[in-house]
């Protein structure tokens, strides 16, 4: 028998957490209008994909932007503008639509701020190594992802004697948090029709269960938890995802989305 002070109980609840810290932060995709959230983990798994030459990437933090102050925060240190305020702010009132509260610990809409640190190639001016790989960060966050970066800053933390390989990432420079389960096949039936609807939309590879149920039934919610393709844009994903469930669903209530992990193919090197 497992009692609540027993230790099957506390083994559960040590590897509950460390699935859950495993996650990072849970980041908006898209405006408030979209309820849809990814685990910064696999969020980040995509940006170091970004390959820039002459360009190691190192640490990687994204979370929520601040006032630009001016100030270098490092040795070289960069900010891409964005929007300056959370995206969809008064389309509910417009529209008459009700959200879906944020999933446990989830930042709410708005623009987000990526911090790395990066070894630089020592026969490249530094400026121009920051400057491109800012810029494909920038772009393989909206277009792989759908965040809404307003603030990139980086950091130089070494010189390379020769020129950096084609890439962007050191997996030696880059500890992480210990990573969530990969992502398992769920039984789609035993989640009920939101759960099909759900598996069934293209891009979806999984429904995940880091959370608790790969679907989660409130009274005033649906949260459903997905891994989806690398070749296909997450928020995306997610918006297909709220409608088909919306759809599959008598109650409509409203529908939010986390994505938990984005599976590359084999062989695919973006």
């Amino acid at each position: 028998m497992t009692t609540e002070r027993s230790p099957q109980r506390a083994d559960g609840w040590t590897a509950a957490v460390r699935q859950r810290l495993g996650l990072g932060r849970l980041l908006p995709l898209g405006g408030a209008v979209d309820g849809a959230w990814i685990a910064e983990t696999a969020a980040a798994s995509v940006l170091r994909g970004a390959a820039v030459e002459g360009a190691v990437l190192g640490t990687l933090r994204i979370g929520p932007a601040r006032e630009a102050t001016g100030v270098d925060t490092g040795a070289e240190t960069g900010r891409s503008a964005g929007a300056g305020g959370p995206a969809g702010a008064g389309v509910v009132a417009e529209t008459g639509l009700a959200l879906p509260p944020a999933p446990p610990s989830g930042l709410p809409p708005g623009p987000l701020r990526i911090e790395a640190e990066f070894r630089a190639a020592g026969d490249r001016p530094l400026p121009d190594s920051a400057a491109a790989l800012r810029a494909a960060l920038v772009t393989a966050a909206a277009a792989r992802l759908g965040l809404e970066i307003a603030e990139v800053d980086l950091r130089v933390t070494a010189l390379l004697d020769d020129a950096a390989p084609d890439q962007v990432t050191d997996p030696a420079d880059a500890p992480s948090p210990p990573a969530p389960a990969p992502a398992a096949k769920t039984d789609t039936k035993a989640e009920g029709p939101a759960g099909e609807a759900a598996a069934a939309v293209p891009g979806v590879v999984s429904l995940t269960r880091v959370l608790g149920g790969a679907v989660h039934t409130a009274e005033d919610h649906i949260r459903v938890e997905v891994a989806t393709a690398g070749d296909h844009r997450a928020l995306d994903v997610a918006r297909s995802v709220r409608t088909a469930v919306s759809a599959a669903t008598a109650d409509r209530l409203p529908v939010s989305v986390l994505v938990t992990d984005v599976v590359e193919a084999s062989g695919d090197t973006r």
